[in-house]
């Protein structure tokens, strides 16, 4: 039996979105798991549902459920005793809702949830998608759900879709008027006498420099329709956030609207056991008093509500400044070192003008640049303290046009606000950036990364100890005075759901001290390195955390090596490579799991992308053209369009030639040591990236055959369980090389500065590697079963990864089945009798040891001999005669 169910307390939406439930399963039985709203009741009298089959709870055999439909919630303990058959074994459930997901325990074989005004709204997508049209009276009852839940398309949850939904529903002939009629009910006694207890009862508490209205009253009956007082008198009294707490009878109600954005009522009523979405949301609370919700509430949003934003936290510091008695010239080193567009001219420390690059390139044209910049410096503009509002910095930068603002604090300069950190913050909703769209990998994330998400993620998905030792970084850097973020590629992989315990620390102070600190009081250890501000801390059971104080770039010639100077977190990330990379998760008490995005990080990893952060970036550093192909292969990226135009541009004009061998070696070493290298090196070879390496390597289907091949011989050597570590990217790195002749080695390894140990392997063992194969696919050919002995003496001198390399470039399975046989069973073999028992058999030490012990493992290789007592018959029989004539010459003691 199918059921079609939702929450107690039912309102139109959920009539609705039953009724449209019912049109994608025709057969199911429509259930009210508790009370409904008094307007709904009320609707439902006039409305008779005679034609829905509609049933109630006791009628029913629970047991007969093989499939509940969940529309407008998706948690047990709102669908009454639906929510026992929800858990049951054997019981299918499918969810259709516009709330987030929150504190919701149940989970959908079907899931079709999205973050719209209304549940209507998600099955009038559903509708239109498959080209099902609602009767005339079914999309009036949707009707009613939509403008019941969206306040008639006005509420500011209200979305696009929601838009689209009503055209669609009024398209199939929704019946205004009885919408008009339904919805505008005017209040009974019950309702005007607790509505007039609420508006007496209000107290106002700042939170976080917002303002959230907190209404309470006790009545002696239930009273309907709570949610509808609320919304009165939030629009009564003009309320951004207002949170009802209403007990009626003997149970205490909660009802939750918002306009802000950070304020989210969802968040807010889920620590009451309610739920919804950010501005719009209830809880049926248990367990506790009127008294004591009133008192646990303002700690309750303390912790949801968002801070009212503030220059400062906008703010980058340090801030580039140039002196008052700067010429044109030297501003203008400073703007392009940086790559700053502007900057403030100081006057000891007092902020007395403001340089931009539009103006500082002009007068260089012109041939200004041995004059003072202060000649053409900007007088006339206005500086904001860390606490100005940010309305006030829109109102400056947007209406005044001034793109650089100061920020000053007691005359001194402390820090700066541009354009774009303004646009950034207006774009993300002053929080993380919305999440919507197809990005498979993230659709359990909802809409938005969500900081109560990030905490219950970073419980369930790292081990207790990693999760510890993040909490007591934040601890240690808050009594430091220091702020502390994990960043880079932990949190980019976090984020998607990949595993990666390679963790970087980026302190805003001294890192060195930071981690010297932390590692006395949690019995590590430190590896330090002073001129970078870094250190890595080891625990005594070897995992360790790097640490890095927060540090900025700049390269004074393309591909160079980068000067480092302290930094903001800010600037700190915008160092990096690409936007993915960017991401911070706070570690500071009180804000720990705060996710920090500045440059539309969350936005790349929903449309798979990789964004380099400015137009330079090849540029400075060629060595992330490879990257990016090792980053866009391994997550399934694509490098976005302008990305990869810029990273032909910089192959075309030969900036990786800059690049020194040893950073090309890295950076061809990552790639190789990828899971599965071979779309990273079929992408270089399409951009043109392998000629920089060696300037005959090429791509081949040949190449291709042999990275497979290299993969497989890499695994079987796993699955053997040996203990002989491998480098799997040597394996793969003379894979690469397979085409190159024996005279361009030698060019390759000094241009890439290979080390001596695999410089040999290339000049010398490589080539023997070549003919040792070559003479087993004659033994193949002539149908000769190479003895294992030959096997031995050909494979013994080379290593386990030109071994592999040449399992994967075999022809025949016939020859790959001799290497493997020598490398499974072959190479560990030893005589059972060595040196020592050679003397203890009579043996004289002397050179004839080499020739015996030769002797017997040719013999225990070919199956000549398989005991110990085997060898020491064959040593009596090949060598009895000298031993005899030692023994005649011995002289007696």
């Amino acid at each position: 039996m199918d059921i079609i169910t939702t929450h107690i307390n039912a309102d139109f939406d959920c009539l609705g979105a039953m009724i449209a439930a019912r049109r994608l399963y025709p057969e199911a039985v429509l259930v009210f798991p508790g009370a409904q709203e008094r307007s709904l009741r009320d609707f439902i009298l006039r409305h008779p549902l005679d034609d829905y089959n509609v049933k109630r709870v006791r009628d029913l055999d629970l047991t007969a459920v093989t499939r509940l439909i969940l529309v407008d919630v998706h948690q047990s303990e709102r669908v009454g005793p639906l929510g026992e058959v929800a858990r049951r074994d054997g019981v299918e459930v499918h969810i259709y809702d516009h709330h987030p997901s929150g504190s919701a325990d149940l989970h959908g074989t079907v899931e079709e949830i999205a973050a719209v005004g209304s549940t209507v709204t998600v099955f009038c997508r559903l509708f239109a998608a498959r080209g099902i049209a609602p009767e005339p009276e079914e999309a009036t009852m949707m009707m009613l759900g939509l403008y019941e839940d969206t306040g008639s398309l006005q509420f500011v949850s209200t979305t696009v879709a929601d838009y689209h939904a009503a055209a669609f529903l009024l398209g199939h002939g929704a019946n205004l008027n009885t919408v008009a009629d339904s919805l505008s009910q005017e209040l009974n006694a019950d309702q005007v006498e607790l509505l007039n207890a609420l508006l007496k009862g209000r107290t106002v508490l700042n939170i976080n420099g917002l303002d959230i209205t907190v209404a309470q009253a006790s009545y002696p009956r239930f009273v309907a329709d709570l949610a509808n007082l609320t919304h009165k008198l939030k629009d009564m009294e003009g309320l951004d956030a207002l949170v009802v707490v209403a007990r009626l009878a003997d149970r205490i109600f909660m009802v939750g609207r918002s306009r802000r954005a950070e304020v989210s009522m969802g968040e807010i009523l889920a620590e009451f056991g309610g739920g919804g979405h950010s501005y719009a949301a209830s809880a049926a609370v248990r367990e506790l008093t009127l008294v004591q919700v009133l008192e646990r509430l303002p700690e309750v949003l303390r912790r949801h509500v968002k801070p009212s934003w503030q220059a400062r936290h906008l703010l980058s510091y340090p801030v580039k400044s140039a002196p008052l008695q700067s010429s044109v010239a030297e501003v203008r080193e400073i703007l392009t070192r940086y790559n700053i567009n502007a900057l403030p001219v100081l006057d000891g420390e007092r902020v007395v003008g403001i340089l931009t690059r539009q103006i500082v390139e002009k007068a260089a044209h012109h041939g200004l640049g041995a004059v003072m910049a202060a000649e053409y410096m900007n007088t006339d503009f206005a500086s904001v303290s860390p606490e100005t509002p940010v309305a006030e910095l829109q109102e400056l930068i947007v209406e005044r046009n001034q793109r650089f603002v100061p920020v000053v604090e007691a005359g001194r300069l402390v820090g700066a606000i541009t354009r774009t950190d303004l646009l950034r913050h207006l774009v993300s909703g002053g929080r993380a950036l919305p999440l919507t769209g197809p990005a498979a990998d993230l659709a359990a994330v909802g809409p938005i990364f969500k900081r109560r998400q990030i905490l219950r993620w970073l419980r369930e998905r790292l081990p207790e100890h990693v999760h510890k030792i993040l909490h007591e970084l934040g601890v240690v850097g808050e009594e430091l005075g220091m702020g502390v973020s994990a960043v880079g590629g932990f949190v980019r992989d976090f984020l998607l759901r990949l595993d990666n315990l390679d963790i970087d620390i980026v302190v805003e102070g001294d890192g060195i001290a930071f981690a010297q600190s932390f590692a006395a009081r949690n019995r590590a250890r430190i590896k330090a390195h002073p001129k970078f501000g870094t250190a890595v801390i080891i625990f005594p059971d070897g995992f360790k955390i790097d640490v890095a104080t927060a540090r900025m770039e700049y390269y004074l010639a393309p591909g160079a090596l980068p000067t480092v100077e302290h930094a903001s977190l800010k600037l700190d990330l915008y160092r990096r490579d690409f936007t993915i990379n960017t991401l911070a998760i706070t570690l500071n008490p009180g804000r720990f799991g705060d996710l920090i995005d500045f440059f539309g990080a969350q936005r790349d990893l929903r449309d798979r992308v990789i964004r380099v952060l400015h137009n330079l970036s090849f540029v400075e550093d060629p060595t992330r053209v490879y990257r990016a192909v090792r980053f866009e292969q391994r997550l399934g990226f694509r490098l976005g369009a302008h990305t990869e135009t810029l990273l032909r541009s910089a192959v075309r004009m030969g900036f990786v030639e800059r690049v020194g061998g040893i950073r090309l070696l890295h950076e061809l070493q990552s790639v190789l040591r990828e899971a599965d290298p071979l779309p990273a090196v079929r992408r270089l070879a399409e951009l043109q990236l392998l000629p920089y390496l060696h300037r005959q390597l090429t791509f081949s289907a040949r190449t291709a055959e042999l990275f497979a091949g290299a993969a497989r011989a890499l695994h079987w050597h796993e699955l053997l369980y040996t203990g002989q570590a491998v480098q799997r990217w040597e394996v793969y790195f003379l894979c690469l090389l397979n085409a190159l002749d024996d005279a361009e080695l030698p060019a390759l390894c000094r241009h890439l500065d290979l080390p001596k140990r695999l410089r040999q392997r290339l000049l010398t063992e490589r080539g023997e590697a070549h003919r040792i194969l070559q003479l087993l696919e004659r033994c193949r050919s002539r149908r000769r079963e190479p003895r294992a002995s030959e096997l031995y003496r050909w494979l013994l001198p080379l290593s386990p990864e030109t071994l592999l390399y040449l399992i994967a470039r075999a022809g025949s399975d016939e020859v790959r089945r001799w290497l493997s046989h020598f490398h499974t069973h072959l190479r560990g073999t030893v005589p059972f009798v060595d040196g020592a028992g050679l003397a203890r058999l009579g043996y004289p030490p002397g050179p004839e040891y080499r020739e015996m012990l030769a002797l017997l493992l040719e013999a225990r290789l070919d199956g000549k001999v398989v005991t110990r007592e085997d060898e020491e018959a064959l040593l009596r029989k090949r060598f009895r005669a000298r031993r005899k004539r030692t023994e005649d010459t011995a002289v007696p003691l």
